[in-house]
């Protein structure tokens, strides 16, 4: 009779031991579920972090590496394809500067009044390298082709590589009279001097690099202060 009457009083106390240890399992899995959620949640953003780091020494590397930072030293003789050298690294300085930090919205940038977008003048710009660059290398205008659907830091250092290869070839060249731009159409060829080439295209990118400049002033994002355009490189930051 004794153990008939202890034995509902032990099951009772086994099912209570019962379900301590099973309300223990899952608090222990539902914490190594939450440690492990937390282990997969910092993995992602250590990758990611891992990514924009690389993206941005990549993005570091190219503006490293790109030309015009400042202007390089000057020859110690005048002439006259060391003078249009100058004309272009002026250019090139001045366009480094005003493109250099520019945001999407300053891209986008709009002055209101019918005209082109930031973007768009960008791309005009680029175009006129290209027109320089070929006059330069003697072809027919329109041989070289500027590449399609490039991304703004690609179309910005093929634009100051032009500029770089522009001013190597004119101090190679040493007689800026071959330079000629030359337009082809059908059967019908005209050509026109290197004075063309100057106030032309190369004039029309000095003044489209100063709209730049205006146009990132009036988004919000104006130019480095210490340009020097006068010096050619940068005044030291105080």
């Amino acid at each position: 009779m004794h153990s008939v009457r202890f034995l509902p009083w032990r099951m009772n106390k086994y099912q209570h031991i019962k379900k301590y240890f099973i309300n223990v399992s899952f608090l222990t899995l539902d914490f190594k579920r939450h440690k492990m959620k937390k282990f997969i949640l910092l993995g992602i953003l250590v990758g990611l972090s891992t990514m924009l780091n690389a993206q941005s020494e990549t993005m570091s590397k190219m503006q490293e590496s790109l030309p015009y930072y400042q202007i390089p030293d000057a020859p110690e003789t005048f002439t006259a394809a060391g003078i249009a050298a100058r004309m272009i690294d002026g250019l090139g300085y001045r366009y480094y500067w005003a493109t250099e930090g520019l945001r999407d919205e300053d891209l986008a940038y709009n002055p209101g009044n019918d005209g082109k977008i930031c973007s768009e003048v960008l791309e005009h710009i680029a175009g006129l390298s290209n027109m320089i660059l070929t006059a330069v290398h003697k072809e027919v205008n329109g041989t070289r082709k500027v590449p399609e659907n490039m991304t703004w830091p690609e179309r910005r250092a093929f634009t100051l590589n032009n500029f770089k290869e522009i001013s190597d070839l004119l101090r190679e060249t040493g007689d800026v009279s071959e330079c000629k731009i030359v337009f082809k159409r059908g059967e019908q060829t005209s050509e026109f001097p290197f004075w063309n080439l100057i106030n032309g295209p190369i004039e029309d990118a000095v003044y489209h690099t100063g709209q730049i400049v205006s146009y990132r002033r009036s988004a919000g994002n104006p130019s480095d202060p210490n340009v020097n355009v006068f010096r050619g490189k940068n005044r030291e930051s105080k």
